[in-house]
């Protein structure tokens, strides 16, 4: 009886004239469920790449499947992450939220039994559909669910737990790995089953239902376009792989590329796209998405590779390995807030630039570091990860308001949505680009012999002592390719930042500002 009389005592609640769904003694529960569905997204990306050299010696995968066991799930995240938002306007967010999470843990259990690659791929691109309505609906709650006085303090709690819960996955992740061994891979995907179930629960008997926003078109004809456009491309980048079928790898880039231009003509030609191409005139907007996808590519190609070359490579357990994502989450925790102030008052090119410009020169730094053959974690990549830790930091807050500002108020949900999308892209490219430059490297240093394992696989037990250095100094060598491309791009990212992004802050933010003291 008494919640029956809270749930009636619910509708009339004043919260429901703020503009929000959810009761005021409710609200913790949102919040809970979006920090917790957040947090299976984030492990499941970082630990995985700590887990993938036990993974591959696990169920014998080469380094083509390597990539499409990462790619096969960024494919449909970020194809269909816009499609994904407007679902949760379409029929509600709870729905949409719950519909995202269930479809995640559901195929992060079929990931965790998958007997051999090819299986492991398909569940992982079930798994990417399901986070690309998860990942948006995390942060739609949180903002429905709070009146405009609260919500920038749940997104804020939202924000650090994420990060934190992003600091400790993979250190966590990596002790289990080298305390239990090379099987325990896919207790990595069955851990998403008690996070989701958590969250499914505090969803449906803690918070109300939503009502939609607007009956919004999903696009699925765009969705499925921008899926075979960028699945062919990475097809084909993969393909070129020495380990691929190499003679497909031309035609799948060419039919990737006909597939894009295909994709952009449908968008300009509904009346309601997935993507609104008009915000690509606007340059700010431009350039801001252009230098994202040079980072994100480079710090994509990085985060993926360079455990790999550590575990497989240097020799290091993946208890060690697993602290190299720590500077990254740490320093976008504590240092985001502060650059973001910062770049309120000065405009958010000097920040960027700056950022892009140190990540620069931490990868700069494993490129040489790498090709010296010297084997230093502690006082040698760690640090420079950190230094790479601080240039994110001050890329990422300022990096979302130049893409907020550079647009009309309508328009930032879909700007955000974009810039969103075109740093998975960059993601998705890279690994299947600079997985090929690898093997390449990798293959013309070792020549191939019998019995050498390929790029970034551990060796087996009995190796020759001379098979083994040379395997060493070629994954080095690959290693460094990978870092002294990635530089470039970040220079690139840093560059077209200086020359693209305001150097001022915005004036109507100034107006905005000052009419407020």
């Amino acid at each position: 009886m008494s919640s029956a009389n809270e749930t009636i005592a619910d509708k009339h609640s004043p919260t429901r004239a703020n503009g929000t769904f959810c009761p005021q003694t409710r609200r913790k529960f949102v919040l809970v469920a979006a920090i917790l569905a957040s947090a299976l997204g984030f492990i499941d990306g970082s630990i995985l790449a700590i887990a993938m050299p036990a993974l591959r010696v696990d169920l014998g995968a080469s380094l083509a499947e390597a990539q499409w066991i990462s790619n096969a799930y960024a494919l449909t995240l970020s194809a269909l992450i816009l499609a994904g938002g407007a679902a949760g306007d379409r029929f509600g967010l709870r729905r949409a939220f719950v519909t995202g999470i269930a479809l995640f843990i559901a195929a992060s259990l079929a990931c965790a039994v998958a007997p051999n690659p090819a299986i492991l791929i398909a569940f992982r691109a079930i798994q990417g559909i399901g986070a690309a309505i998860m990942v948006p609906g995390s942060l739609a709650i949180i903002a429905k669910a709070y009146p405009k006085k609260e919500r920038g303090r749940a997104i804020g709690i939202w924000a650090a737990a994420s990060a934190l819960t992003t600091a400790l996955g993979p250190v966590l992740g990596g002790f289990v790995l080298t305390t239990f061994g090379n099987g325990v891979w896919r207790a990595i995907f069955a851990i998403n089953l008690p996070l989701g179930l958590i969250s499914i629960y505090l969803l449906l008997a803690k918070v109300p239902a939503d009502q939609p926003t607007e009956k919004r078109s999903l696009d699925l004809g765009g969705a499925a376009l921008a899926t075979l456009a960028f699945g062919s491309l990475a097809y084909g980048l993969t393909a070129m792989n020495a380990e691929g079928g190499g003679m497909m790898a031309g035609p799948a880039i060419v039919a990737g590329v006909v597939l894009l231009f295909v994709f952009i003509l449908y968008e300009r030609w509904r009346r309601e796209p997935m993507i609104d191409l008009g915000l690509f005139r606007i340059g700010a907007f431009a350039g801001a998405n252009l230098a994202t996808f040079f980072l994100y590519f480079a710090l994509s190609a990085n985060l993926f590779y360079l455990p790999m070359v550590l575990i497989a490579g240097w020799g290091l357990s993946s208890a060690e390995v697993g602290f190299i994502f720590l500077p990254l989450s740490a320093s976008i925790a504590l240092l985001s807030g502060a650059v973001g102030q910062w770049s309120d008052k000065i405009g958010p090119r000097l920040p960027i630039a700056a950022g892009s410009f140190i990540v620069a020169i931490a990868f700069a730094g494993l490129a040489l570091l790498s090709h010296a053959g010297v084997h230093r974690f502690w006082t040698g990549a760690f640090p420079l990860m950190a230094l790479m830790g601080l240039g994110m930091a001050l890329v990422v807050s300022p990096l979302s308001t130049a893409v907020m500002t550079s647009v009309e108020d309508q328009d930032t949900g879909a700007a955000s949505g974009i810039n969103n999308a075109v740093s998975r892209v960059g993601g998705l490219i890279a690994v299947a680009a600079m997985g090929s430059l690898a093997a390449f490297v990798y293959a013309r240093v070792t020549g191939n012999p019998a019995g050498i394992p390929g790029f970034g696989e551990p060796p087996a037990a009995g190796l020759a002592a001379n098979l083994d250095a040379l395997r060493i100094r070629a994954n080095d060598s690959a290693f460094a390719a990978v870092a002294a491309i990635t530089t470039l791009l970040c220079v690139l990212s840093s560059i077209v930042a200086w020359l693209t992004v305001p150097g001022q802050a915005s004036p109507w933010r100034q107006q905005g500002d000052d009419s407020g003291e």
